[in-house]
């Protein structure tokens, strides 16, 4: 009996030696909103490297450093180790993803998913890279309902405020969001109206353009607002000053990755862009 015993206690042991040799060990994430559902799901410890914009939660920034998203360095990654690298769907350039590969090093990019509806498709996505399909399929179905319950409130709030994202400003027109964006998107969660209806994705728009679209709210990411000098001397600027936001000094200002991330801290950002939407 304790032969018997003994010999499925081994069998236990060994099947869960070999699950945790089958998934990722080493994994680098190139990409803040997968870096955090990596956290979500009590992952943390298998991540050996993130880019940039891994900034939450903050130990994330203990993390190697490989570089932006966008503009990794192949041999940068190599040099970690990884036997994953779980990167964004425009983790890039594709000539580093390509030396990766070829290095025999596996990658895998996430599908896109700037909006509501693509969180939980990125959460299954890393559950099930890293062999954790259940708890993935928690995390999505909570998120989802935190969602939902977040629009629904900001929706019932009337009327509407017309707001306006600022991405870049410089010398010449200012970049901003138009239909479709990812800044559009969460905007219309919190209950506003993306006052920018012109085109699609982010575009320059004209001093003319911005003030026929009377945009009662100016939002910008916090890093861009200290970047260009601060708020005050943002709504000095001649295409805003005039609109209704800059006269009222009306503006909202968040962290980056909160506010267009689109990943588990979702349902926070639409919760405090909305009540901000209403102050």
């Amino acid at each position: 009996m304790k032969l018997i015993v003994l010999t499925a206690l081994v069998a236990v042991l060994m099947s869960t030696v070999s699950l945790s040799e089958t998934f990722p060990q080493r994994i680098v994430s190139a990409g803040g909103d997968l870096t955090e559902i990596v956290y979500a799901l009590g992952a943390e410890d298998r991540l050996i490297g993130v880019d940039v914009t891994s900034n939450y939660p903050p130990s994330a920034r203990d993390k190697e450093q490989i570089g932006y998203v966008r503009r990794i360095s192949a041999e940068g990654v190599l040099a970690l180790g990884p036997d994953l690298v779980l990167g964004a769907h425009d983790m890039g350039p594709p000539t580093a993803v390509d030396q990766l590969r070829a290095a025999g090093v596996r990658v895998e990019l996430a599908p896109r998913g700037d909006s509501a509806e693509g969180i939980p498709e990125k959460v299954r996505f890393v559950g099930q890279l890293l062999g954790l399909t259940d708890k993935a399929r928690q995390l999505a179905s909570q998120i989802k309902a935190d969602i939902s319950r977040e629009a629904a409130r900001a929706a019932s709030k009337q009327p509407k405020p017309r707001v306006i994202f600022v991405l870049a400003l410089g010398e010449g027109e200012p970049m901003v969001a138009g239909v479709g964006s990812s800044a559009a998107k969460i905007i219309e969660l919190a209950g506003g109206a993306n006052a920018v209806t012109q085109f699609k994705g982010y575009k320059p728009m004209s001093r003319e353009a911005i003030l026929a679209a009377q945009p009662e709210v100016l939002l910008m990411m916090d890093s861009a607002v200290g970047r260009y000098g601060g708020i005050d001397k943002i709504l000095e600027r001649p295409e805003l000053a005039l609109t209704p936001a800059g006269q009222t000094r009306r503006y909202v200002s968040m962290d980056g990755m909160l506010l267009l991330g689109f990943g588990p801290r979702t349902p926070l950002a639409i919760e405090q862009l909305g009540e901000a939407l209403r102050q």
